[in-house]
């Protein structure tokens, strides 16, 4: 396997394409691509998300407890610059939108140290955004 950074594909359930419109394209500001009547794709930071429509979400399991915190599994999300994760961080707060984590700094001091938080969009599909000071902690041990 080659360390070449490749985008992406990522294909999740939604219940209505306009709010998925809304929060993907007119809040997190990612381009839409193709789209029909029953998905949209996205460009998710040079990455390929489509939201699929489906007529109810599936069930989620329990939550994962990570650094005291209550990690909704499944999640996606992407590691980005922490000015781009300050930004993103910041439209939300402006939006008043709900976060699940609130942002913080996880693992303060030690190894694998990152700020992260945790938000759900309008159908319950969990997100965490994170970004490392030092990224050769993405994978330390």
């Amino acid at each position: 396997m080659t360390n070449q950074l490749t985008p992406f594909h990522l294909a999740v359930p939604v219940i209505n394409l306009k709010e998925a419109d809304r929060f993907y394209g007119e809040l997190m500001g990612c381009e839409k691509g193709r789209q029909s009547s029953h998905w949209i794709d996205w460009n998710f930071y040079g990455h390929q998300l489509v939201t699929h429509l489906v007529n109810e979400m599936p069930r989620q399991p329990a939550p994962n407890e990570v650094d005291n915190k209550s990690v909704p599994v499944p999640h996606f999300g992407l590691v980005l610059p922490k000015v781009d994760w300050c930004e993103l961080r910041d439209k939300f707060l402006e939006h008043d939108y709900p976060f699940v984590i609130n942002p913080y700094v996880r693992f303060e001091g030690m190894v694998g140290e990152q700020g992260t938080f945790f938000l759900n969009d309008p159908s319950g599909n969990a997100l965490e955004f994170k970004y490392f000071d030092d990224l050769s902690q993405l994978f330390a041990t």
